[in-house]
């Protein structure tokens, strides 16, 4: 199989602080908008790229300041949502989208197994043994820790005005989501989902099922609404706006 990044595309992963002593992992799933030269624009507009489809807009910068603040580990993939989702199951629903909210994505129609493999083996599965790598590290002499993954969601899908600021997403496990609902409900300010705008419990969840579910760690996403998130400082804000409220939730899901 020819090898589909090249010389001056970007890494698969970045990792943030990793030798951050907090008790708890950071990932960020969609964290570039960024496409193989290879696969050229994917025949659509940067402009389309831009949007939520093709990244977590704030999501890295959120996910950096958290890193920053909670001297925790982060791993952020390098590529689009739209090159291949680093959060669906390889090949499965969502996993390469020819249509993405409305946009037609050229370069995904008809992809063969061949082509999504290829994709994967490049974007995908790095990312995801980087996470793994750190995983057995910080958990290294049976050491307790959390995963927590850093998403955005867009204002408005399908013409629905969606009320929440924030959401947390998760499956059956409550030790680190029900104590992070309730310390960032103490934020009158704040309308707060509960597996809202998504659901953790959707079949096509491939991070928190595929790491966090087999070594029995608590784990959870959270969603912040891009609108509030639409610079670097205001990214930025949030992720030291969130980290008390974590920090929090992450002590008592260990306690």
């Amino acid at each position: 199989m020819q090898p589909l990044l090249g010389p001056g595309d970007p890494p698969p992963f970045s990792v943030f602080n990793e030798q951050g002593r907090a008790p708890l992992l950071l990932l960020c799933d969609h964290a570039s908008k960024a496409v193989p030269r290879a696969l050229g624009d994917l025949g659509i507009p940067g402009s389309e790229l831009a949007r939520h489809i093709g990244w977590d807009i704030g999501g890295l910068d959120a996910a950096i300041e958290l890193a920053k603040t909670l001297d925790a580990p982060l791993v952020s993939s390098g590529y689009s949502r739209l090159v291949i989702d680093c959060n669906r199951w390889p090949g499965g629903e969502g996993s390469t989208p020819e249509i993405s909210d409305g946009t037609v994505v050229p370069a995904n129609r008809a992809l063969t197994k061949e082509q999504v493999d290829a994709r994967a083996e490049a974007c995908f599965w790095p990312y995801h043994r980087e996470v793994d790598r750190l995983l057995d590290a910080m958990t290294e002499g049976g050491r307790a820790i959390c995963l927590l993954v850093m998403h955005s969601f867009t204002p408005v899908m399908k013409g629905f005005v969606r009320p929440w600021h924030v959401g947390v997403l998760w499956n059956d496990d409550a030790r680190l989501p029900e104590p992070l609902l309730a310390e960032l409900r103490r934020d009158a300010s704040l309308v707060v989902g509960d597996n809202e705008p998504y659901s953790a419990r959707a079949s096509y969840e491939y991070t928190l099922t595929a790491h966090a579910r087999p070594r029995a760690l608590p784990h959870c996403s959270l969603e912040v609404r891009q609108d509030l998130m639409g610079t670097p400082e205001d990214a930025r804000a949030w992720g030291r706006r969130l980290a008390p409220a974590i920090s929090s939730a992450v002590g008592k899901a260990l306690s």
